[in-house]
């Protein structure tokens, strides 16, 4: 089949091992198409004709790895995906948020924002005004692109319906105009979250722990030791017993040890009161 650009097995094996290196993504061959449909508009912009010169302009373009990365990222989620652990979450919230204590929740891979405002549309339909104020939500990815279409809030009106129509009613605004058939979230719901870039496959720390972390569907891209390498380090940023949600692919088989299995997804850090004999 005649393509656009000259895409050699060289291009591939080479791209491949780029993205491994830079945000640990494992590649299988069948993602050959998709490393050349994602890239091939880059390629466009930058008025290149093979995927040779690509890479030689990625290897020698620091910035470039920003597009490179963000344009092999996925950026799959819905609000309320995996509605279930937000009924944790809301049970969770109102059992541990006490007067003079900070709930910490962390967004580890937020992509376009979704998952952070259902956290936040969790808590403030969970808890009084007051107590809401007591908790803190950080959200964080890689891809640069998703993280600002989250911090703007803006989405299409398709895609918030699937909050539920009084969820909508009330977090929502409805554009009108050139806006029209798309939503921004209110104010008050972006004020709750702290937007951020992250690679969770570098070396990174926080200077307080979280009593909650959603890690959602990540690790399915990554190899079984870079999986069990992340989500040790998942645990080592949550308090004794906090609580780490993951995706319906992955599992904490190998860190037995760290988490105890609490039901669909959902994990309890060992090392508080509640492992005490």
């Amino acid at each position: 089949m005649d393509r656009e650009f000259v895409f050699t097995d060289e291009d591939f094996a080479a791209l491949r091992a780029s993205i491994r290196r830079h945000a640990g993504i494992s590649m299988s061959d069948a993602k050959r198409n998709l490393v050349y449909s994602r890239l091939a508009r880059r390629l466009r912009e930058l008025n290149l004709n093979r995927f040779a010169d690509y890479r030689r302009y990625l290897e020698a373009t620091p910035d470039e790895v920003e597009h490179f990365v963000n344009a092999l990222t996925t950026n799959r989620t819905d609000f309320f995906r995996e509605a279930h652990h937000f009924d944790h979450l809301t049970e969770l919230l109102q059992a541990k948020v006490k007067p003079g204590k900070r709930f910490r929740i962390w967004s580890a891979a937020c992509s376009t924002g979704e998952e952070p405002y259902t956290i936040a549309m969790t808590v403030r339909e969970s808890l009084s005004a007051r107590q809401a104020e007591r908790v803190e939500i950080v959200a964080s990815d890689i891809d640069t692109n998703a993280l600002s279409r989250g911090v703007e809030g803006v989405y299409a009106l398709r895609a918030a319906e699937r909050a539920g129509e009084d969820r909508l009613a009330r977090w929502f605004l409805r554009g009108s105009g050139p806006f029209e058939g798309k939503v921004r979230v209110k104010q008050e719901l972006r004020d709750m979250i702290s937007f951020g870039s992250m690679n969770l496959l570098e070396p990174w720390s926080w200077d307080e722990p979280f009593d909650a972390i959603f890690c959602r569907n990540v690790a399915i891209y990554f190899d079984k030791e870079t999986q069990t390498r992340l989500f040790s380090h998942l645990g080592e940023a949550l308090v004794p017993n906090g609580h780490l949600y993951i995706g319906h692919s992955e599992s904490l088989f190998a860190l037995a040890h760290t988490f105890e299995h609490q039901g669909k997804t959902i994990y309890r850090k060992r090392g508080g009161s509640n492992d005490q004999r």
